[in-house]
């Protein structure tokens, strides 16, 4: 229970500093592609992880 509290707690957190540090980093150090699908990547895994860690308020 914990850790799930944890996981929720972390993964807007995570997403956030993820994306905009590893984009310009994939940009400046690879291509411009590479940024452009790891930005794609990066998107849908922290959308999927937000929705599969949503907590609605009255479920359990």
């Amino acid at each position: 229970m914990v850790l799930k509290r944890a996981l929720v707690a972390l993964t807007p957190l995570a997403g956030a500093l993820a994306f905009p540090v590893l984009v310009p980093l994939l940009m400046t150090r690879v291509s411009i592609p590479v940024s452009l699908m790891a930005a794609v990547l990066v998107a849908t895994v922290w959308f999927v992880l937000m929705l599969r860690t949503s907590e609605m308020p009255g479920h359990h």
